[in-house]
């Protein structure tokens, strides 16, 4: 999603509007694509100040994850504040900027990453998700298995027989 800032750049304007759907049917990372369930809102603004660019606004849309326990997928809204420092000045060396070296920002990346960035590490299907069976992977959220699970964090196995009266 090309936005043309020629007019702040060239300080005709200090300040504009964006309210864009962004197309995507799935993005991706470098371990896993997400796809995209309900379209991905953006309603933002640009200011210019001096060489700066500040971007804030929301991100706003449901996208699909994979559940870290269960593996079943299970679908996400975003609901996200956007906020990022662009420059035109080849000169600024902060790490924390976007550099920008014509007059169009391209907004598809910005936003991917703002999204991914805020993302649960450990993504749930629900708070009690109960997982897989260790032995045989059945879903234990659909039913019950009839394997024998040890109680005992194979961890710590070796510290079963430390206190038995042998």
């Amino acid at each position: 999603m090309i936005i043309n800032i020629s007019d702040l750049i060239g300080k005709k304007t200090t300040k504009k509007d964006i309210d864009v759907v962004l197309d995507s049917k799935s993005f991706s990372d470098d371990y896993e694509t997400y796809e995209v369930l309900e379209p991905i809102k953006v309603k933002a603004t640009l200011v210019k100040t001096e060489d700066m660019l500040s971007l804030y606004g929301m991100i706003n849309g449901e996208i699909q994850l994979s559940c870290s326990r269960c593996l079943e997928n299970f679908s996400y809204k975003l609901q996200l504040e956007l906020q990022e420092e662009l420059t035109n000045n080849p000169e600024n060396k902060d790490d924390e900027l976007i550099f920008i070296n014509n007059d169009t920002l391209d907004l598809t990346e910005i936003i991917e990453n703002n999204i991914i960035m805020s993302l649960p590490i450990q993504r749930l299907c629900k708070k009690d998700c109960k997982g897989l069976c260790q032995v045989c992977g059945v879903n234990l959220n659909k039913g019950n298995c009839n394997c024998e699970s040890p109680d005992i964090d194979p961890r710590l196995a070796k510290l079963k027989g430390l206190f038995s009266n042998n």
